[in-house]
């Protein structure tokens, strides 16, 4: 085996990832760690008991070189979040084992999905590089920030996930996105300032803010989003659309081609302050945030990323 760049590893697992295929996925790595011996310095393997634990796993991760993240992008969120309440020096680099449904930060570091082995093959020959998180209101997200229509799509994702649809993935975001989008009626005003600018009045439609290119299981919201470029990449609209052009951007969206639409504007920014005058639909990274008032900032080259190869 190549030098492998893991070092003392900790794994951190989500057993009911993937309709519960998490559990198999774990049982794989305990036999691919234990089998070979020069993929690491030592492992220990941790499984959450649910939702929230894994922040706290991470938070107690001093010592390791290497977390490595098995879920969807629920449980990476979570560990990322454990991981940056760690001191710099003591912060161990991630590695993640994508099984879910969006997977959208493997997408953004080009891991494969939903097959643990090929992401252990990738991981042990990858190479670690510095990339950049997000953090809005004291909460980090690793890929994406949404108000308006986008985050009630995803959120209605998250809901369904947890009824046990059976769909998933761009399936999921589709249906989910007709149907958010069909019950359209306004937009959420809001008043917005990016990077000390002068503040904008919108009404939200659309508002994303990425570290990624994509999320929904492959959107390109912001389709240029490069997660080691020390900026967040910002999606929102400037005008009103009606409904049938509004459903036909949301289509556009997953090639990422609303980009040359005039009816949404494409930016990047290290910090907002966004005021909202009614609490709006938001999430981070598939997770509810409620509030009217966001600040938002990056965090530049706050984590070690393992990247494959």
């Amino acid at each position: 085996m190549p030098h492998s760049p893991l070092g003392r590893t900790l794994l951190i697992a989500n057993p009911a990832a993937h309709s519960g295929r998490g559990a198999a996925g774990a049982d794989f790595a305990r036999r691919f760690l234990g089998s070979y011996a020069s993929a690491t310095r030592g492992y220990e393997v941790r499984l959450t008991r649910g939702p929230g634990d894994a922040v706290g796993v991470a938070a107690d991760a001093a010592g390791f070189d290497t977390v490595l993240a098995l879920g969807g992008d629920g449980v990476i969120h979570e560990v990322v979040n454990g991981l940056m309440t760690l001191p710099t020096t003591a912060r161990p680099q991630l590695g993640v084992i994508p099984l879910g449904s969006g997977n959208d930060y493997a997408r953004t570091l080009g891991m494969p999905r939903n097959d643990v082995e090929a992401a252990f093959a990738r991981l042990v020959r990858g190479t670690a590089h510095e990339v950049e998180v997000g953090r809005v209101n004291g909460v980090h997200f690793m890929q994406t920030l949404s108000f308006g229509l986008d985050a009630a799509i995803a959120l209605d994702t998250t809901e369904r996930r947890a009824a046990d649809t059976s769909q998933e993935g761009e399936a999921l975001f589709v249906t989910s996105g007709i149907k958010i989008l069909s019950r359209a009626r306004g937009g959420y005003p809001c008043v917005a300032s990016f990077d000390g600018e002068r503040a904008q009045e919108l009404s939200t439609l659309i508002f994303a803010i990425q570290v990624g290119p994509s999320y929904g299981g492959g959107f390109r919201v912001c389709p240029d989003a490069d997660p080691r470029d020390g900026m967040l990449d910002v999606c929102y609209n400037v005008r009103r659309p009606a409904l049938p052009h509004l459903m036909a951007l949301f289509g556009l969206a997953r090639w990422g081609r609303h980009a040359g639409s005039g009816v949404v504007r494409l930016r990047r920014m290290r910090h907002a302050e966004i005021e909202f005058s009614e609490e709006p639909p938001c999430q981070v990274d598939g997770e509810r945030l409620e509030g009217t008032h966001f600040s938002v900032e990056v965090v530049p080259q706050a984590l070690r990323v393992i990247f494959p190869r």
